[in-house]
């Protein structure tokens, strides 16, 4: 009977302690497990705006601005040097403004590059950048430069216009005077520099009036009334315009004749279709042919459209 109660005892106190046991065992193995299958982080991301201000080279900075100037100081020399060769050899000087585009073009290039690979260290983290979050970044804040440096690169090979041409694009009239990666500097008649970006030409027309050499062709209209003698007047278009110092003579000089109504009212319409000599005389060959022909058109007797007024008999029509 003692042996019994002392074994029974002994069996309580050995289930309490293996319960505390228990009891004490089951977090820790709990938060164990918890760790062992808990999946493990993955690395966060490298800030981009820190990993460029660590690819910065400081050091290259001087180096930068050396490149930089320089590369200003030969584009100041070379258009200096455009200018004085465009007078000397006015024939080619279309062909030297083209060479001076391209020569422009491989500069900016070649500056850009440059201060490139001077300014940052080219490791795995900039391809990183550059294929993640930073190129997405940088794309959308320069996808309008990337157009226009394409569409740069697009209008220097096909050639829709070149350095020198006079184009007509949108409200826009005047000469191609620089063509860059960005944009397309064009001066027109009344002396205003038009900057156009690159990519605007991709999607517009444009009309360029020499495609490349000095002449272009100009029409100037004059207007005569239906009654008037439409062959002397034809005559002394053509003989003035023959006759200009403006007058690119190989080639051909016409005169269109036409009937159209200006304000309700029937007129001739001669229309002069020649070709200037240089397109930088464009204006001053408009002014001194028509100057001339009013002159001769007055002395001949030759007038303007007028509104003409007819008598007509009325009969009386019985029914």
């Amino acid at each position: 009977m003692f042996k019994e109660k002392i074994m029974s005892r002994f069996t309580t106190v050995y289930l309490f302690l293996l319960g505390v046991s228990f009891l004490f065992a089951v977090p820790a193995f709990s938060q164990e497990a918890a760790t062992v299958a808990a999946p493990v982080a993955p690395p966060a991301p490298p800030d981009p705006l820190a990993t460029l201000v660590e690819m910065y080279r400081w050091e290259g900075t001087l180096a930068s601005l050396v490149v930089i100037f320089a590369a200003w100081a030969i584009l100041r020399f070379t258009n200096s040097m455009v200018e004085k060769l465009g007078t000397v050899f006015a024939d080619r000087r279309l062909l030297i403004h083209r060479i001076s585009a391209f020569f422009h073009f491989i500069v900016y290039f070649a500056t850009i590059v440059s201060v490139v690979l001077l300014s940052f260290r080219i490791s795995k983290e900039v391809l990183v950048i550059l294929s993640g979050t930073g190129a997405i970044v940088l794309g959308f804040a320069m996808k309008d430069i990337a157009a226009s440096f394409i569409a740069g690169i697009m209008i220097m090979f096909d050639r829709p216009f070149q350095v020198g041409d006079r184009i007509n694009f949108g409200d826009h009239y005047g000469d191609v005077i620089a063509i860059g990666l960005r944009s397309v500097k064009l001066q027109t008649l009344d002396d205003s520099t038009v900057t156009i970006p690159n990519n605007m030409f991709l999607g517009q027309t444009t009309s360029c009036g020499n495609s490349g050499v000095l002449d272009m062709q100009i029409m100037v209209d004059f207007y005569i009334g239906i009654d008037q003698d439409i062959a002397k007047a034809r005559a002394i278009i053509q003989d003035v315009a023959a006759n200009t110092r403006f007058i690119y003579l190989p080639k051909p000089v016409n005169v269109i004749v036409s009937q159209v109504v200006i304000d309700s009212c029937i007129a001739i319409r001669l229309q002069l279709k020649a070709y200037v000599l240089d397109t930088k005389y464009e204006k001053d060959f408009e002014t001194d042919i028509t100057l001339h022909v009013m002159k001769l058109f007055a002395e001949q007797g030759i007038q303007s459209p007028a509104v003409l007024h007819r008598s007509i008999d009325t009969q009386e029509v019985q029914v």
